[in-house]
């Protein structure tokens, strides 16, 4: 069987199909990604699902959106839900099984024209997912490719369901500058209007909102920056990290840099304002990534810059528990 999962936030609905993902598509770029993955973060991970001989955390899935497979999920949920509930965040998740012999073979049918798929949030579960798989199999010695362990526990979501929120940036200090000379620097690439109190969220791509000493500008990029054409170089993180954090804030490699902290978009603006006043200097308000920019980007195997996209709600863990 399939399971499907629903989730509200906010009033606003998301509905994917709880499957187990082959590893070899992980492998073989039929499941694609778009960030890098660090060793040691997927090390708890591995010995985790090892130890427990179990995933029960999901890998976040998208593909692109199929009518057939939206209808039938749709016509399911019109049965009653195997589970409902609310948790302490607001946020609500519905369960329902798909039995039904011709509605599983509908799914199956319809995700055979689906030539890939992305992990959208997991990164890290998937790829230790995936190594705990081929220790298994180098355990086994021989395989049919029929065992659990050859498969990882997803939840997949249409993209024209899912909802990216921004990810913004703080900085620790201008680097040495004035504000002044900071305030030069950034205007040979982007125009600057003073906002004052006035809170920034960027409502399209190219802008930006930034907070430095009480006060809020809008930041909008220069004509020549509109034009860049590579699917990476043009996301608006990209933006940020190549013309204001690294050449003027001497942020080389945010991954690694103390000075740079990241904020995700549903903790809103006043956030940002927080912790400019605690610990930071300046604090930068971001437009989300696009699922469709995400897509473009995997599609070239090519990798976003770290903490480009937040997905909003998050899938609990538990509540489906796959046993390999």
């Amino acid at each position: 069987c399939y399971y499907i999962y629903e989730l509200i936030m906010k009033g606003r609905s998301q509905t994917g199909i709880v499957a187990c993902a082959s590893i070899d598509d992980y492998q073989n770029n039929i499941i694609m990604k778009h960030e890098n993955t660090r060793e040691e973060k997927e090390q708890d991970r591995i010995r985790h699902v090892d130890t427990c001989s179990a995933q029960t955390g999901p890998i976040f899935l998208a593909y692109r959106s199929n009518e057939v497979i939206h209808n039938t999920l749709e016509r399911v949920k019109k049965g009653e839900a195997l589970y409902s509930f609310t948790s302490e965040d607001g946020i609500t998740h519905n369960v329902w099984k798909i039995e039904e012999d011709i509605a599983i073979e509908t799914i199956e049918k319809a995700f055979e024209g689906i030539h890939r798929i992305y992990i959208a949030d997991g990164h890290h579960r998937a790829a230790s997912a995936v190594k705990v798989g081929l220790k298994r199999r180098k355990e086994a010695k021989e395989y049919d490719g029929s065992e659990e362990f050859n498969t990882f526990l997803s939840v997949l979501f249409p993209e024209d369901q899912l909802m990216i929120l921004p990810y913004n940036r703080v900085v620790a200090d201008l680097n040495d500058l004035s504000k002044e000379e900071f305030l030069s620097a950034v205007c040979e690439n982007f125009y600057v209007n003073n906002m004052g109190e006035v809170k920034v969220a960027p409502e399209k791509k190219g802008t930006f909102g930034m907070y430095l000493d009480h006060t809020w500008y809008e930041l909008i990029a220069k004509e020549s920056l509109l034009q860049i054409e590579d699917h990476v170089d043009a996301l608006d993180v990209s933006l940020l990290q190549d013309y204001i954090l690294d050449p003027i804030l001497g942020i080389k490699d945010p991954r690694t840099d103390h000075r740079i902290d990241f904020i995700g978009g549903i903790r809103g603006l006043s956030e940002l304002e927080k912790r400019v006043a605690e610990d930071m200097t300046v604090a930068f308000s971001m437009y989300p990534t696009s699922i469709q920019e995400l897509f473009a980007v995997a599609d070239a195997n090519k990798l976003m810059p770290p903490k480009s996209t937040w997905f909003e709600p998050k899938l609990r863990s538990g509540l489906f528990i796959h046993r390999i």
